[in-house]
């Protein structure tokens, strides 16, 4: 989430004119009962640290159980204090976090929330009544004083907090997400420690905070525990999903853009690079993503082993995991954008060979972390399996679709395309559809002069004429024999029968070059080609007989009429 450099310079401005005078008039209004008691303070004030220090992150929301000490803390010493200790809680929170240098608005952004959280706070308890050093025991009255503080501290906090996420980092998601129900049971639940500590604290002094700090320690090391086994269980079954997914598609393109888009959603992925063993000796670019765009050109040169961060994951067989820059700079190869911090890169295995590596990077530090690894490492095993499937399929769906000899589409595709390509002329999405049917002409002879082997080198080099003439604006496809088929998408009769006679012209007016035949090593001879033109609806309705028709303008208009030449179908 972005926040606009307007917006940043008014938080700074609004903490400027807020904080220090609000500090300074809480001083003078509410000062601090401590009465020198100078180690107290102190040992209160490590407490804070401490816990400060120890925060929960969830969903990239860092959670911190300060409210049961600062409870304590307003309890003991008075709105002053607590004021001071939660501004220095925030602060050692955010150096805990690291946070980048853009995101530096959020120290006084925070610092306002507690300032104000503070404030108001206290000031409601004061109002109803309540003192400094109450005694909770022997006075239910204050202690019911104490939950209304506890209470409206935790409902003001959510309410300034969904403010920023609203207003300040324009969120869209629902606040009220799997971080709030924690947020809030973890706070409910740890509050009862504030009261504990502040009537031991009474009772024990500093021994208090010893007797009551172990118990928050194994209660706050539980409750990341449990989160990290629960975000652990997340990120596999996901990552079983995903697998599942990517089983599901045929196409190698279709694979890897799923996987992308999967890691992209999962973690935080400004640039992204998968590399193939080729060779076995070379990795290979085979797709390249930044900031979210798939169509880069792939101008990496091939990595060795041990070149550049992939190279040495290669080399290592292992994942390799980079918090910021300074880390892996000296290690690449230059082919990754200055502005990257934190890089993941991990080997993809098939049957425990590495066959290729992931490498995504991210501009923020500590991008990632291991648990995030290991759920690469596994998803790397089902992009394996699902790219050897959709290889698989893709050779079996050429063999099964092309020509073997020419590498053209054969009459099967063709058949199936030319049904397709009617029922979108019956729905209007297409206006008209030609088809231009190509006959070799006196091929027979070709074969008895110069051998099925030269035949073959001619039909070969035909069908690459034909792709490189006809290119995008239609199909070309071995009809069979020494016959070819070229369909025509919203191309009228006219324009057809232009493409025709160029291609005709191309024919006749080049020879074509004999690599090995009979009787000489290299020979080349001249060829010629009738064809016939037909378009439908005009000529036909249905695909049977737009393929009858062009077929009859070829063998009556065309080779009837001497060859070599060009016929458009006519019902006269």
């Amino acid at each position: 989430m972005t926040v606009a450099a307007k917006t940043k310079r008014n938080i700074f401005l609004v903490w400027l004119l807020l904080v220090p005078a609000g500090m300074w008039f809480t001083y003078q209004t509410f000062p601090p009962h401590f009465s020198g008691k100078w180690v107290d303070l102190l040992a209160f004030l490590i407490l804070t640290s401490v816990v400060a220090f120890m925060p929960m992150v969830i969903n990239n929301t860092p959670i911190f159980l300060i409210q049961w000490v600062s409870l304590a803390t307003f309890l003991s010493f008075g709105l002053f204090v607590e004021m001071v200790f939660a501004q220095a809680a925030v602060i050692l929170l955010l150096l805990r976090l690291r946070i980048p240098n853009e995101q530096i608005f959020r120290v006084p952004l925070n610092l306002i929330m507690f300032f104000i959280v503070s404030f108001v706070s206290g000031i409601v308890y004061y109002s109803l009544g309540g003192q400094t050093g109450p005694s909770l025991i022997n006075d239910p009255h204050s202690l019911w004083l104490a939950g209304v503080y506890a209470v409206v501290s935790y409902l003001l906090n959510q309410v300034i907090v969904s403010f920023n996420l609203y207003f300040i980092y324009k969120s869209k998601g629902s606040y009220f997400g799997k971080d709030f129900v924690v947020e809030t049971v973890t706070t409910f639940i740890t509050l009862p420690l504030g009261f504990v500590l502040y009537m031991f604290y009474n009772h024990v002094d500093l021994l208090a905070l010893v007797i009551v700090a172990f118990p928050f320690a194994s209660l706050s090391i539980i409750f990341k525990l449990y989160y990290a086994s629960e975000k652990i269980n997340a990120y596999l079954q996901k990552a079983a999903e995903i697998g599942h997914q990517m089983a599901e598609r045929l196409e190698v393109n279709g694979v890897i853009d799923l996987f992308i888009q999967k890691l992209s959603e999962m973690l935080p992925v400004d640039y992204a690079y998968i590399f193939e063993v080729v060779n076995e000796d070379e990795l290979q670019l085979i797709r390249r993503i930044q900031d979210g765009d798939h169509e880069l050109p792939l101008n990496i040169p091939k990595l060795k082993k041990n070149e550049g961060i992939s190279g040495f994951v290669w080399l290592k067989e292992k994942a390799h995991l980079y918090a910021t820059g300074k880390q892996w700079k000296r290690y690449s190869k230059g082919n990754i954008p200055a502005d990257a911090e934190s890089i993941l890169a991990v080997p993809i295995r098939k049957n425990k060979k590495v066959i290729g590596v992931v490498l995504l990077a991210s501009k923020r530090k500590r991008a990632y972390e291991k648990t995030q690894l290991m759920i690469v490492d596994i998803l790397c095993s089902y992009f394996a399996v699902a790219m050897e499937n959709a290889k698989h399929y893709e050779v079996t769906k050429s063999q099964s679709e092309r020509c073997a000899l020419t590498k053209l589409y054969n009459y099967r595709y063709f058949e199936k395309l030319l049904t397709e390509e009617f029922d979108k002329l019956y729905q209007f999405e297409r206006k008209v559809l030609s088809l231009i049917i190509l006959d070799i002409d006196h091929f027979k002879a070709v074969n008895d002069t110069y051998g099925h082997q030269s035949g073959n080198e001619i039909l070969c080099e035909l069908a690459a004429r034909l792709n490189s003439l006809i290119d995008s604006r239609g199909t070309v496809a071995r009809y069979g024999g020494e016959e070819f088929v070229v369909l025509l998408p919203d191309v009228d009769k006219e324009e057809a029968y232009q493409m025709a006679e160029m291609i005709r012209q191309s024919i006749a007016n080049w020879p074509f070059t004999l690599q090995q035949t009979l009787e000489f090593k290299q020979h080349q001879i001249k060829i010629t080609a009738s064809m016939g033109v037909a378009t439908a609806p005009e000529d036909a309705e249905e695909p049977l007989a737009l393929v009858r028709h062009a077929d009859r303008a070829l063998y009556v208009g065309a080779k009837r009429a001497g060859r070599n030449r060009v016929a458009e179908y006519s019902s006269c």
